[in-house]
């Protein structure tokens, strides 16, 4: 697939197949996003594939923790307040996806079926958590991180993955630890979710906005 093409239609995916993604496609995806860059070619992450028993036990743990109203506690300080043109991005986004889902805005039981799902990553077979040392996990660190889950978010779907980057699967990390083998060194940054798309569903399907080009950009001459 082109490049152009895939940064403009690769999607988030909110519903997947239970089809398990064969080992060798995820390892083919990795082997390319590793040429992601990175400050200095320091390549800082450390990425841990999740799949099998491991993950239905912590799909179900994330989904139990969210649902007794279990406080957050990530590795990674969440923003708490936005600039408002950003705040109303992210409120249109979630207009688009309960909408999508028929869901109306004072359903709550229906809202927290959605949540539901979201914490047990819509169902995907496959999840990527992407680490860091806990000594630079802040600032470059961060950088290359976002740049290697680009490139495997563009490099699966050229291969016909969907995928979903996730923070709810960073909000309990002491939960992650007890199920899977995670070096105390490391930091958890951000998770995927990772598997077939779900075709002919409304919430993959929805249609997407970006802000203008103009708004984003101040050219200097």
């Amino acid at each position: 697939m082109d490049v152009m093409k895939a940064v403009t239609t690769r999607r988030s995916i909110r519903k997947f197949k239970e089809d398990a993604v064969p080992e060798s496609l995820i390892r083919e995806i990795l082997e390319t996003a590793r040429w992601a860059p990175s400050w200095g070619n320091t390549q800082p992450w450390q990425i841990v594939i999740v799949t099998g028993e491991k993950l239905e036990n912590f799909k179900k743990a994330n989904r139990q923790l969210q649902a007794d109203g279990a406080l957050p506690q990530p590795d990674t300080t969440m923003p708490a307040t936005w600039p408002e043109a950003i705040k109303q991005r992210y409120n249109d986004i979630g207009k688009r996806v309960l909408t999508a889902l028929n869901i109306p805005r004072g359903d709550k039981e229906a809202r927290g079926r959605y949540y539901s799902d979201m914490a047990t990553l819509f169902g995907a077979p496959a999840m990527l958590l992407f680490c860091l040392d806990k000594e630079i996990a802040r600032e470059y660190g961060m950088l290359d991180i976002g740049a290697i889950i680009q490139t495997t978010c563009l490099l699966a779907h050229a291969r016909g993955l969907g995928s979903c980057i996730l923070s709810a699967t960073v909000l309990y990390p002491a939960m992650a630890r007890e199920i899977i083998p995670l070096p105390s060194s490391q930091a958890i940054i951000m998770g995927i979710a990772l598997g077939y798309p779900a075709a002919g569903t409304s919430i993959n399907e929805f249609e997407r906005e970006r802000a203008p080009l103009d708004s984003l950009t101040l050219w200097v001459k």
